[in-house]
């Protein structure tokens, strides 16, 4: 979701611990330089890395490359679901603010005509799934979709199920951009895949093995505090995990980017907001050691992460859409 000499944080996440950098010690890996003491520096709270998520959104192409998904692949894995029953079960695991969920919804609609459809949705951030249930307000073409939201994170819907004995089966499942903060990635995957019903598909969103995160992440992780629980996975690990299980999958490639010009102009209020994004951390030019901020930024700027059109630096937030099959 404080960099030593460069530390990265996850675009998404699944919780939103609100940890405390206080008087973290942090060495460098590479040399015998001094330690680095960070009194000041702390992680986004919820509701301060839904600000910084919009910041991202507003000027990444994230959604349009789900866009060009939907619109080229999508119709035709709806088409095969629900095998011809008069319901159709979907759930969406850290579905945010919906807008995706409901374009989903919308083409499985055109998919099945007339056919129920029942969406359950799991999200932990309360701001986003009031968000979620204000969209669904204002649609006028979701008569035959009910809706019904978990206010839980993924693993605590998996234990209320557990515990429930109950194991409902859905047609389609999807978990968009969320699989980085899960705490056991496998046992993820593996239980929601357990939730599908004959026919039925899983759809992971995450990113490319061609992104920049995963260049940074490669290169830097071994530099992250060990309060940060998160995963620094791409589409390659998934894979791995998928072919362990003995799950058969097909991946889509799609290209996507960030605009993080700003990010390089001392001073604005933009760049430092998709810096705190990029980060995980509050106010990251305004409390990082300049030696962080100046390796971070040089970083950003290489060409494994990034390039440069119109005078603009775009980084790569290439996506990775898995569909796994029952």
């Amino acid at each position: 979701m404080a960099f030593c000499p460069l530390m990265l944080y996850f675009p998404y996440r699944n919780r939103f611990p609100s940890m405390n950098f206080e008087a973290e010690i942090l060495t460098a890996p590479h040399d015998n330089s001094e330690l680095y003491v960070i009194p000041s520096m702390r992680s986004l709270t919820a509701e301060e890395y839904v600000e910084a998520f919009k910041s991202f959104l507003d000027h990444s192409t994230e959604h349009q490359c789900m866009d060009e998904f939907n619109k080229k692949e999508l119709p035709n894995i709806m088409a095969g679901l629900g095998n011809g029953k008069s319901t159709i079960n979907v759930l969406g695991v850290g579905s945010g603010t919906g807008e995706q969920d409901l374009k989903m919804i919308r083409i499985l609609q055109a998919a099945h005509p007339g056919v129920l459809i029942d969406n359950e949705i799991v999200e932990p951030n309360p701001q986003h799934v009031a968000a979620y249930k204000e969209l669904v307000n204002q649609a006028p073409d979701l008569e035959n979709v009910s809706f019904s939201w978990h206010q839980l994170t993924s693993s605590e819907y998996e234990q209320q199920v557990k515990e429930k004995g109950a194991h409902k089966k859905f047609d389609f499942i999807h978990m968009i951009q969320m699989l980085y903060r899960v705490e056991d990635i496998a046992s993820t995957i593996k239980f929601f895949h357990s939730c599908l019903d004959h026919h039925g598909k899983l759809l992971i969103i995450i990113l490319s093995d061609s992104s920049g995160w995963a260049s940074l992440w490669k290169k830097y992780r071994h530099c992250l505090p060990s309060t940060d629980s998160g995963h620094y996975i791409t589409s390659n690990s998934i894979a791995d995990i998928l072919k362990r299980l003995g799950i058969e999958y097909h991946i889509y490639e799609f290209p996507s980017g960030w605009d993080i010009t700003e990010c390089f102009i001392d001073g604005d209020l933009v760049g430092g907001c998709m810096m705190d994004f990029l980060t995980g951390t509050k106010n990251f030019l305004g409390t990082a050691p300049p030696g962080l901020r100046r390796q971070l930024q040089e970083a950003l700027c290489q060409p494994e992460c990034s390039c440069k059109k119109d005078g603009r630096i775009i980084f790569s937030n290439n996506l990775s859409m898995i569909v796994v099959d029952s």
